[in-house]
């Protein structure tokens, strides 16, 4: 119980789960805009075309017994825009991302060896003696 109590400890003082938990925050606030633009504007105008709101739609297969498919659709849409608005922000992030790394790749590191004139062997750049034909090198400046 102990070990679990530790590792339960590393895990909640890492970094990420301050992150997860900020975007957990932030999903939840969203999630109420995005269902204020369903009910509130999507709806309404689809509204227009097949004559009521969504939300409204329900089929009573009995007395007591009625099914909302209505509000059922209205949370497929909610659904879908959320998905399509997550894929785009993540679309973005990751084509900067992309276009970082590119930065980063083109960067040139500086040469760590060099190959001695007289045995074409690979040697480290500081080298003053070549290891393979004990050589004596010029530096290179």
């Amino acid at each position: 119980m102990r070990k679990f109590l530790e590792e339960f400890k590393k895990f909640i003082s890492k970094g990420n789960v301050m992150d997860m938990a900020v975007g957990i925050i932030i999903g939840g606030a969203f999630t109420s805009i995005v269902s204020s633009l369903v009910n509130d504007i999507i709806n309404p105008i689809l509204g227009l075309f097949g004559g009521m709101n969504f939300d409204q739609l329900a089929w009573n297969i009995t007395g007591d017994v009625t099914l909302y498919y209505g509000k059922f659709i209205t949370a497929v849409v909610n659904f879908l825009i959320m998905a399509f608005i997550v894929f785009i922000l993540v679309k973005a992030m990751n084509t900067a991302m992309s276009k970082l790394q590119k930065k980063e790749d083109e960067k040139e590191e500086a040469p760590t060896t060099k190959v001695c004139p007289y045995c074409k062997s690979e040697i480290a750049i500081e080298a003053v003696r070549c290891p393979h034909c004990t050589s004596e090198l010029e530096l290179e400046q």
